[in-house]
């Protein structure tokens, strides 16, 4: 999912914003809602938000599961996620987002 976006058309709401929410903690569709105001109107966007929470690392195709689950086997730095999962290994837009993962430990 590389690029920018509009992801919610009724909201204006594009990929970096709800990337921007995940990096502030949002893990739920709720919590996007919340912090970007994405899936409030019509809510056509509401699955595609559901696949950009899902994934953390489009470059290798790691999910927020495989992240959460290297930082939970002790993965306890970026570069260390990085090495279990690759995320973060190539063009780094990630790294943000695994270094909240391994902060909020979700």
């Amino acid at each position: 999912m590389a690029g920018n976006r509009i992801i919610c058309h009724c909201k204006n709401v594009d990929y970096i914003a709800i990337r921007k929410a995940m990096i502030a903690g949002a893990r739920t569709l709720d919590e996007v809602k919340e912090m970007t105001g994405a899936a409030t109107g019509c809510g056509r966007c509401a699955d595609e938000i559901e696949k950009i929470l899902a994934s953390v690392c489009g470059c290798f195709n790691v999910s927020l599961e495989d992240v959460v689950n290297a930082v939970n086997d002790g993965a306890d730095t970026v570069e260390k996620v990085s090495e279990v999962t690759k995320a973060g290994a190539a063009c780094g837009r990630c790294k943000a987002l695994v270094q909240n993962v391994i902060d909020i430990k979700r």
